[in-house]
Formats: C-alpha cells, sequence, structure tokens
C-alpha cells in the first residue's frame, strides 16, 4: 500500500467507528429485534424548575375512581361539585382529557386494558383473555382489587344487580385477574395503609352520575374519597379521578384529576385520552404498558 494512503484510510476507519458508535447510542435496547418492555425507570419531564427534572414516582398506593357521563365543563367550576374542585384546586388537573368512544363499557376496557376489545356497546356479560392493568399488577408481586359499590358478593360475575353494572366494572372480565379481587365497596379498607398496590373505585349507576346529578356525585366522592384524598398526600400515595364519557355533547372531553404525593398542583394541557392515563397508571406502578397504552406518551409534566 502506498504510504501517502495509509493516514487516509486510518482517518476514513476513525470516523466509520464514532459513527457507529453513535448510531449504537442512539438506539433503543433491544431484545431478538424487538425494543424491550420490561423494567420501566422513572421517565424523566419537563423542567420542574431551574436545575430540577421531574420524574415519575412510585407511590404505596393508587386508587382511580371512575365517575360517569360527564363532561369537562359540566363538572369542572360547577358550584354543585365542591368537592371536585376543590381536588382541581390542590392537585393536578388535566384540561385536555378525552374520552375515546361512546357507550361506557369500551371506554372502561380502554381504562384498563389498553382496548376496548373490540367492544362498541354496553352488552353483557364478556370475557377476554389479554394483558390488562389488573393482571400486570398482580404478576408483578403487588396487590390489585376493584371495589365495586353495590356488587352483591365478592366474584360476583351477574350483569346487574340493584345499582350495580357490570358494563363498568371491566376486570370482571378478564380471566387473568382472579375473582378475589372483584370485592363490593363495602371490603374497602377502613385502615388506608391496608389498601392494595392499585385500586378501582366504582360507585353504582346513581351515585357515578350516570342516572344521578353532578352534587350526588360530589357528596358520595367527598364522603367516600374525602380522607383517602387527605391521608395520601402524606403518606406517598395517590388518587385519580376521571370519567367514562362525556354526555355526548362536548367532544367526549371529561375531567381527569390527580392528587396526592409528589403531585404538583396546577392545570396541565396535555393531551391525553383513557390509554394514557393508562400509561401513566403502568409507570407509576412500574409494570410494562399494554395494548395502546404502550405507544402512549408518558405523562411526566404533573410532577415534582
Amino acid at each position: 500500500m502506498p504510504t501517502a494512503t495509509r493516514p487516509v484510510l486510518a482517518a476514513a476507519t476513525r470516523v466509520a467507528a464514532l459513527t457507529s458508535l453513535v448510531a449504537a447510542c442512539a438506539m433503543p435496547a433491544v431484545a431478538g429485534g424487538v425494543e424491550r418492555a420490561t423494567a420501566l425507570a422513572p421517565q424523566p419531564a419537563a423542567s420542574a424548575g431551574v436545575g430540577q427534572v421531574a420524574r415519575v414516582p412510585h407511590p404505596a398506593h393508587v386508587v382511580v375512581v371512575v365517575m360517569e357521563n360527564h363532561s369537562y365543563g359540566q363538572v369542572i367550576g360547577s358550584p354543585d361539585a365542591p368537592f371536585i374542585n376543590s381536588l382541581a384546586r390542590s392537585g393536578a388537573l388535566l384540561t385536555q382529557s378525552y374520552a375515546v368512544t361512546h357507550p361506557s363499557e369500551p371506554n372502561y376496557l380502554a381504562l384498563f386494558s389498553g382496548s376496548t376489545q373490540g367492544l362498541g356497546d354496553d352488552s353483557c356479560p364478556h370475557t377476554y383473555t389479554g394483558a390488562n392493568l389488573g393482571s400486570r399488577v398482580l404478576a408483578s408481586g403487588r396487590g390489585f382489587v376493584g371495589y365495586s359499590e353495590g356488587l352483591p358478593a365478592t366474584g360476583f360475575t351477574g350483569c346487574d344487580a340493584g345499582s350495580y353494572a357490570r358494563r363498568h366494572n371491566p376486570w370482571v372480565s378478564f380471566s387473568s385477574v382472579p375473582a378475589s379481587a372483584n370485592q363490593p365497596l363495602s371490603r374497602w379498607p377502613a385502615n388506608h395503609a391496608s389498601l392494595p398496590a392499585l385500586s378501582f373505585v366504582v360507585p353504582d349507576v346513581v351515585n357515578d352520575m350516570h342516572d344521578g346529578s353532578v352534587a350526588t356525585g360530589d357528596r358520595w366522592l367527598a364522603a367516600h374519597l374525602g380522607s383517602y384524598a387527605a391521608w395520601a398526600r402524606s403518606h406517598n400515595s395517590l388518587l385519580v379521578l376521571t370519567w367514562d364519557e362525556d354526555n355526548d355533547n362536548a367532544g367526549n372531553h371529561v375531567a381527569t384529576l390527580v392528587v396526592g404525593a409528589g403531585v404538583r398542583p396546577g392545570h396541565y394541557g396535555d393531551r391525553v385520552d383513557h390509554y394514557r392515563v393508562l400509561r401513566m397508571l403502568c409507570d407509576l406502578l412500574g409494570v410494562a404498558p399494554m395494548g395502546r397504552a404502550a405507544s402512549a406518551a408518558p405523562l411526566t409534566s404533573i410532577w415534582g
């Protein structure tokens, strides 16, 4: 090889090596050609202040409450909802939160499993085998319980019982969730520290505002979740309050609030839907997101 060409080839070799190194740093970790979706590290967010970056916390307890059939504008700012609006002032209010469809049942499935499961109505019963938030949390070694007001007995699989409606209870439709996780609200523990890592709470069709008024639902929330909301702030725990859908007159714009430890109070304009709220719940609980939640962006702006 001519001596003059050796420096050129050496330089080219260094450039190629540097290019490969940059590409390797930019690539996501893969296993078998598929991006890993196992253990989730806390996600960085937009700056929470000079020299600070917010990260998704890992609370001891997360309680998710789902209300019914009212739009953002019917609840936020309403004089009939003083308790809900006090939560909005003390927590993170997501001002651009949207349900994914109509009617109720597909929205509950979306929030719980990342998919409407192809359902377009409120029919009952159905059985699904796919991944869901409850089964992922249980598989991680932590606890999950869904508490339904009016459920006649633990593990009940009927479609209706008085003011209880199975269409508002998605966990009962998944074979991967044990019957023991499907409990009446009367089993809610008096000691909040005894709650599992993840709880869903579903009021009956009067108290969730479906058949009852905004004022009825607000009073119910204050009576049943008020003490937990206050306790959560000082006990590394969170309350997430959302609505399944709007009243069909507001583009499915609904209220979603997050209250408790690690939350930066304020109004946030992040565009979210049930899939992105599910992604947030998966990140909080340290489990891999499923369905359309897996492609939803992490929600990190509200933590501080």
